[in-house]
């Protein structure tokens, strides 16, 4: 039984050998009687040459040179200033382009107010809450705005004190 096994797959073997002959003389006639038509490169024109005639003019790229001083206002003393040691509060990471005022509520007689972040962070806050990247702070909460003083610097080492609305149709990143 061996032996007849061994042959039966002794006789498929070589009854599946390939026979190419038709093909490598199909591949062959068609590889000579093949047009090679290669188009020579253009011919470029060489362009007219440019001659830079405005180098004793001053660059565009470089600033002009002025006499004047630059304009500096004189620093005040004894004025307004935020308390810069104090901690800050989780809010004044922010802008207060990037918050939106989402909802609020009252607990224990506590008015509070929900704010949404940009990165989807809900925080709540109350009046006296510290918001915003100039020193804000929550001065009043109505059912559809916040208001907000904000401490602005005016570059003269004072800051102005600004109230600024925070209403609940904003959004928190909400480009207008």
């Amino acid at each position: 039984m061996r032996y007849f096994l061994v042959l039966a797959a002794v006789v498929l073997i070589t009854a599946c050998s390939p026979k190419l002959d038709d093909l490598q003389a199909y591949t062959q006639s068609v590889s000579e009687n093949a047009v090679h038509n290669i188009e020579p490169y253009p011919e470029f024109a060489t362009p007219k040459t440019f001659e830079y005639s405005a180098s004793e003019l001053p660059s565009p790229f470089d600033s002009p040179k002025e006499n004047t001083p630059p304009l500096t206002q004189t620093r005040q003393q004894n004025c307004f200033q935020p308390d810069f040691k104090r901690t800050k509060q989780k809010l004044e990471r922010y802008g207060l382009d990037s918050l939106g005022l989402t909802g609020n509520f009252k607990s224990q007689g506590v008015e509070w107010a929900l704010v949404t972040s940009n990165d989807g962070i809900l925080h709540k806050a109350k009046i006296g809450s510290r918001i915003g990247l100039f020193y804000g702070k929550i001065t009043e909460i109505n059912p559809n705005s916040l208001t907000i003083e904000q401490l602005i610097p005016d570059g003269a080492g004072c800051w102005q004190k600004k109230e600024i609305t925070l209403s609940k149709t904003s959004t928190s990143g909400e480009k207008k």
